[in-house]
């Protein structure tokens, strides 16, 4: 493998049912044999994601004393702000060099769930940085939604199989800034390896170089995308209920080279979660006698908090 495979949802979304049926095909057996793919044709708005990032920059570029206003205790780095050194990857005790801003969701209608989600966090040096960022997690919650319902179709589910659960759901649009590196790291890259904990990611064309995907052979391969192409990868929650079909696939930030070490990284990635109460049991039609299970039956909302508490953004 040197590079992810490509796939053009305009195919699933063309209505014509062997091209439905195709894109579903190439989708899922990317997923299988290597977890990631580019997406084009992904109806997430560029213009959209221009503006957004250039106010991220604009964010991330004030003081530090203004920007740890918006860092709430208590909500484990799900809204708001969370300065640099606060996470790492569930393996390491070395903190990655980043700090972020989440979003999460905004409840749509009388939806009991609403009482679960903290509610946005507000900047108010930046009016229009909300509002941008709500936009664009709806235009990721759309494009998330066609790409799970093609991965369905694959696994044989009804093709509406995900939309309840992702209805409301506990998803998170996440702002990374990679600060320039000013003196040699303590062993830990912008972002060691990981896998992601939900069931798909969605993300946009960061501002430079870096993400890595573990091939299954072993190495390291550099993720290189045409302009205006996603990066959608399948999270540890899709894995397990799957039962290991579609690949959670390790990645990592590296550091640039060290005569870029003065320039900052952006990325914004979407992370597609599900409602706390899914049940993420491994799906009757992945297991067999020979094949029984790889895991205990859990909640997406169990599954969350575990892992979170594995990061180091809850105690």
């Amino acid at each position: 493998m040197n590079t992810i495979p490509t796939v053009d949802l305009a195919e699933y979304l063309s209505g014509d049912p062997a091209r439905m049926k195709q894109f579903a095909h190439d989708l899922g057996t990317a997923y299988r044999e290597v977890g990631f793919v580019a997406v084009s044709n992904h109806g997430v708005d560029n213009n959209l994601v221009d503006r957004f990032y250039a106010a991220v920059q604009q964010f991330f570029a004030m003081p530090v004393d203004v920007k740890q206003k918006y860092e709430v205790a208590g909500l484990a780095g799900q809204r708001g702000y969370t300065s640099f050194g606060k996470e790492h990857a569930k393996q390491s005790k070395a903190a990655d060099l980043k700090e972020f801003w989440q979003f999460g969701q905004t409840v749509v209608g009388d939806d009991p769930v609403k009482a679960e989600y903290p509610e946005n966090v507000e900047v108010a040096e930046m009016p229009d940085f909300n509002s941008l960022g709500v936009e664009l997690y709806r235009n990721f919650e759309r494009s998330g939604a066609h790409l799970l319902r093609a991965i369905a179709d694959h696994l044989g589910l009804p093709t509406q199989y995900f939309d309840a659960h992702i209805h409301n759901g506990n998803s998170i649009l996440r702002a990374i800034h990679y600060p320039p590196i000013t003196s040699e790291p303590d062993s830990a890259i912008r972002a060691e390896q990981h896998e992601d904990i939900n069931l798909i990611t969605l993300l946009v064309g960061a501002s430079a170089d870096g993400l890595e995907v573990m091939s299954k052979e072993g190495e390291w391969v550099p993720v290189k995308t045409e302009p205006g192409q996603i990066v959608v990868n399948v999270g540890d929650m899709l894995q397990r209920l799957t039962n290991d079909e579609l690949r959670s696939t390790t990645h990592r930030v590296v550091n640039p080279p060290r005569e870029l070490w003065g320039t900052s990284r952006f990325s914004i990635p979407f992370f597609l979660h599900p409602r706390s109460e899914m049940d993420l049991t491994c799906l009757e039609s992945c297991t067999s006698a020979d094949n029984p299970a790889h895991y205990d039956p859990i909640t997406a909302g169990g599954y969350l908090d575990k892992r979170l508490r594995e990061i180091g953004l809850k105690k």
